[in-house]
């Protein structure tokens, strides 16, 4: 058992509970699961492997997880976070034992790990969307997550290695709850850059051209943001599909790209204008 624990957040997830578990079967310490008032039977197949469960009502997912970190009983000098739909990769569990079987050095208290897409089946690998880094596996007491409402990161503190391995993370069970989740979450990202164009306030990740994997990203998402309105979902899908060849995703990868690189973007803008005209006619009463 390595010196990690595992910290998972549930919500009626009895479709990906099992395989998630299964995925990190003799990897970790401790397997914690936080969740949010599942009324399926997550928690019943759940019982069924050594895990720890936890209940917290859900307000979003920064301030879960940061509750995790700071509530759990955690006894392990390192923490990993999941979520259900996610699956450790053989090569990334045999590449994070190798790193500790000899040593993690004193100055790295992260590691970058990509994310491997799975849509309707097929791995998404073009169109810019592979690899994707994320900040999700780092020393207890040096990382935390944005607060923001949608499209959090965690930010570690110190230095972090990007490893070779992937976890996977198979994005929906069907187009309906695609459609249904990413409706959500573009109300949730419209409200964080109306709140970021009405104060001026940026994030907790320093858009940075040269830094690492998250920032540069952060940076390219800055850039993304200064156009106007309505046009940036076009420009972003030509630049996806066609110059980072995200047409060599095939059918199933014309439909991610569509859905997620243009229709979901343009959803947000379309509930940015509408937030703004809620604000104008609030200034004019």
């Amino acid at each position: 058992m390595l010196p990690i624990s595992i910290i998972i957040l549930t919500y009626n997830e009895e479709k990906n509970i099992r395989e998630c578990l299964e995925s990190i079967q003799g990897f970790s310490a401790q397997i914690f699961i936080v969740d949010s008032g599942s009324t399926d039977q997550t928690l019943t197949i759940a019982q069924e492997y050594q895990v720890k469960v936890f209940h917290h009502p859900f307000e979003n997912y920064g301030k879960q997880r940061n509750w995790a970190l700071d509530n759990l009983p955690l006894k392990t000098e390192w923490l990993l976070q999941m979520d259900a739909d996610h699956r450790l990769t053989p090569e990334l569990k045999t590449e994070i034992q190798e790193y500790f079987l000899k040593g993690v050095p004193p100055d790295i208290n992260g590691f970058l790990i990509s994310r491997r897409t799975i849509f309707m089946g097929k791995w998404i690998k073009y169109g810019g969307h592979y690899p994707t880094y994320h900040a999700i596996l780092f020393r207890k007491g040096f990382g935390h997550c944005e607060e923001k409402l949608y499209d959090q990161h965690f930010v570690i503190e110190g230095k972090t290695v990007r490893l070779k391995g992937d976890i996977i993370d198979i994005l929906t069970d069907s187009l309906s709850s695609f459609t249904i989740r990413h409706n959500n979450w573009a109300a949730l990202e419209a409200e964080d850059q109306h709140y970021k164009w009405s104060t001026g306030k940026k994030g907790l990740i320093d858009p940075k051209m040269g830094g690492n994997a998250i920032q540069q990203r952060r940076f390219i998402k800055s850039v993304y943001e200064r156009f106007p309105l309505f046009i940036r979902p076009f420009v972003y899908f030509f630049i996806r599909y066609f110059l980072k060849l995200g047409f060599l995703d095939g059918v199933r990868g014309l439909i991610f790209h569509f859905l997620q690189g243009f229709w979901f973007r343009f959803l947000v803008d379309a509930k940015i204008y509408e937030l703004r005209q809620s604000t104008k006619k609030a200034a004019d009463c």
